[in-house]
């Protein structure tokens, strides 16, 4: 068992024996020292686990202290322990980065929780997790063999998430056990959408979800208030897990009204998931009713260049008459320059933004050797999108909205897997590059542990020619040609991928916020 060292500086040490000797008995190391001036000295010397500090002391006094031994070693932990119940003594110490406050007379079982609440506070949070997961390991497992409905597969899937966050970097041996899981998870989710996918688009009876193109007409319009403005921003590629890394960073200024989720359509790609959005419609009807606006797959056009347009249209279609503006974030100086000018959106009572960040992200952990360091893992790849949240103009463009009346609606087009198994596939050179999904005239492919859309129009996918076939990675694989099938594989194994079919990439997060303070 590890043994931890304790600082304490008091002047009246010698009647706190009975303290010391009571953690000592249960496995703590105490250095006593009787003023300010030897514990700053000895903690500058020394490494100590946490300093246990009285606020008043002759010479050095304990706020005095602290201010030096943080100075010298930020990050160790300090108990401030005073007769002083005076609200601008505490709030002085707590403005100073104290861990715990004590009010004296003391107790044993005081101190000893303080020392636990700072020292052994991650291993008991690790143990009663652990224990927590194992016990609701069985029932998610049960839970494969029901026929579950759309609703049920998603609270799955934000259960196992809700794990995945709580272990953290905790017992590996049960992230092993979680990603197992989570396999499974996948492999049953993805026989329920090969079952049910074609139903949801053709059968007015079916029991569907909601899906990418009934998303503003069902959620988004109906919250336009002309009292107040509707922000909608579509942070491109951004998984439930990556949005529950940032969303603590949104609680001081927002409150979390409702916290939804809706299903992408097939392919889980920007090109049709987001022009699916703000069009209102699936691919293929979007091809047929604006021509000039649908860029096809045997273009190297820009396929989302006509989002704004495409909004336009919906609006009229559905005979609202509202004042709206559409934004697109794709340069960091083009966030910093909607920062600046926020404050003029107010006049609208629809404002969408689309920020781009996470999906440059996921294609430039595949392309740049850095960030693919950087983002080995999910963790590491929801650490990176919450850094990068904290310091974006994303969050400071949101927190000056907070200083206003207004409703806000967070979401994304889709989201992304982490792809470890490849898939040969055979194609000639008019197939697309994604690595998810694959659309042509000529595909090859041996196995079944693919989705096949032999006939399109049943997807309400545009074809390119009569004998047009799209075939949907599922799980955790990635195609891959048989020419160059080892570069593929070493380059592409463990990066972020869309465009095919599983929990991460079709279960989209749709959080309604207002603000707090306005």
């Amino acid at each position: 068992m590890q043994r931890y060292s304790i600082l304490w500086a008091d002047d009246e040490i010698d009647l706190l024996k009975p303290h010391i000797l009571f953690l000592q008995q249960r496995g703590y190391d105490i250095t006593p020292v009787n003023n300010g001036a030897e514990a700053v000295e000895l903690n500058e010397s020394r490494n100590f686990d946490v300093v246990f500090l009285d606020e008043h002391m002759p010479g050095m006094s304990g706020l005095e202290a602290l201010g030096h031994i943080k100075t010298a070693k930020p990050n160790v932990p300090v108990v401030m322990i005073t007769k002083n119940e005076e609200e601008q003594i505490m709030e002085e110490a707590i403005g100073s980065r104290i861990d715990d406050y004590l009010i004296k007379p003391l107790n044993p079982s005081q101190i000893l929780l303080s020392v636990k609440k700072i020292l052994d506070k991650k291993t008991l949070v690790s143990e009663k997790t652990t224990s927590g997961y194992q016990q609701e390991f069985q029932r998610i497992s049960m839970a494969f063999l029901d026929d579950l409905s759309h609703d049920a597969w998603a609270d799955l899937y934000k259960k196992l998430v809700y794990w995945e966050l709580e272990m953290g970097q905790g017992d590996q041996s049960m992230m092993e056990v979680l990603e197992s899981q989570k396999v499974e998870a996948n492999l049953n989710f993805c026989r329920f959408v090969k079952k049910n996918y074609e139903s949801w688009l053709n059968d007015p009876n079916s029991k569907k979800p909601l899906m990418s193109h009934q998303l503003l007409k069902k959620k988004v319009f109906p919250e336009v208030n002309q009292q107040r403005p509707t922000f909608l921003f579509v942070i491109d590629n951004l998984r439930y897990d990556q949005w529950k890394a940032i969303e603590p960073e949104l609680l001081d200024y927002f409150v979390i009204d409702k916290e939804e989720t809706y299903y992408s359509i097939l392919p889980t790609t920007t090109a049709y998931a987001r022009n699916a959005i703000f069009s209102g419609m699936l691919p293929s009807e979007m091809a047929k009713v604006n021509p000039d606006l649908w860029v096809g797959e045997d273009t190297d056009e820009g396929k989302n260049n006509a989002e704004d347009e495409f909004l336009s249209r919906h609006i009229k279609r559905n005979n609202l008459s509202f004042r709206f503006s559409y934004n697109k974030i794709k340069k960091l100086e083009e966030g910093r320059e909607l920062v600046d000018s926020i404050n003029n959106l107010f006049g609208n009572d629809l404002n969408v933004i689309v920020y781009n960040f996470v999906d440059m992200l996921s294609h430039a952990r595949t392309d740049m050797a850095m960030v693919r360091e950087l983002a080995p893992d999910e963790a590491a790849y929801r650490s990176i999108t919450k850094s990068w949240f904290i310091h974006s103009p994303l969050h400071e463009i949101l927190r000056k909205i907070s200083e206003r009346k207004a409703r806000i609606i967070i979401t994304t087009d889709h989201g992304t897997i982490r792809v470890k198994k490849p898939f040969k596939i055979v194609g000639d050179r008019s197939v697309n590059t994604n690595l998810r999904y694959k659309q042509g005239k000529n595909l090859g492919y041996e196995g079944d542990k693919i989705i096949v859309a032999s006939k399109p129009e049943r997807f309400f996918l545009p074809k390119g020619n009569v004998s047009t076939t799209y075939v949907f990675a599922i799980e955790d694989q990635f195609f891959a040609y048989p020419n160059n099938y080892n570069h593929y594989v070493s380059m592409y194994k463990d990066t972020f991928q869309h465009g095919g079919v599983s929990m991460e990439e079709m279960i989209i997060p749709l959080i309604f916020l207002s603000s707090k303070n306005a």
